[in-house]
């Protein structure tokens, strides 16, 4: 039987797309270094590594860390909000939409991650990039009872170049997994099965080494 990654490939390889947008997101000046900005990053990537198999094979730490804190996105109201607001919590961030079938296929994965381990230190938050209000994730998020997910969105697109250009974002969905200082510990394109144990086990490794 094809693994969940294996069944995947062909959908993950169409939808790689190389993106022209214009928008800034801020990200950590270049004068703050990785090292000056996420102190405790580097050890806990070392403690992750290799626990990165399975159904999160495709998790990768290089390029790793980066200070994410100041991406800015919104919550469902149209209120601003960023990764800063999640300082103290790990945080598995995920960029999606509506019109990208593995998306689609991976948001109960998503919300069993929450469900299962989501509280005080940690929370899956998912930033739907589709156009305009977020009219659509939400018709979603309801047709597929979504239970445990926030709706954050995006429409301009924005966060989705400031990943790239970091070399952790190709296509959708993006995952990045960000420390409770708000630094990136590693990314993986395409879709995963979150709610995995191998993915459980990765998040809580995290969670207690903070």
């Amino acid at each position: 039987m094809l693994s969940f990654a294996q069944k995947f490939r062909p959908l993950r390889a169409g939808l790689i797309f190389l993106m022209a947008l214009s928008g800034a997101v801020a990200i950590a000046p270049p004068s703050v270094s990785a090292q000056e900005s996420c102190p405790a990053a580097k050890q806990q990537i070392e403690a992750i590594d290799p626990m990165i198999k399975g159904p999160i094979a495709a998790l990768q730490t290089s390029g790793h860390p980066v200070d994410f804190s100041g991406l800015v996105f919104k919550r469902e109201d149209g209120s601003a909000f960023s990764l800063a607001d999640f300082k103290g919590k790990t945080v598995l961030l995920n960029l999606w939409a509506t019109w990208c079938a593995p998306c689609r296929h991976e948001m109960p994965d998503l919300d069993g991650l929450q469900a299962a381990l989501g509280g005080d230190d940690f929370e899956v938050v998912t930033v739907s990039l589709d156009r305009k209000s977020p009219d659509k994730p939400r018709a979603f998020f309801d047709e597929i009872g979504i239970e445990h997910l926030t709706l954050y969105y995006d429409e301009k697109m924005a966060m989705f170049p400031a990943l790239r250009s970091k070399g952790m974002a190709f296509g959708m969905p993006s995952t990045l997994i960000i420390n409770k200082d708000g630094c990136s510990l590693a990314h993986m394109a395409g879709p995963a099965a979150w709610a995995s144990a191998e993915a459980q086990e990765l998040v809580k490794a995290i969670v207690e080494s903070e």
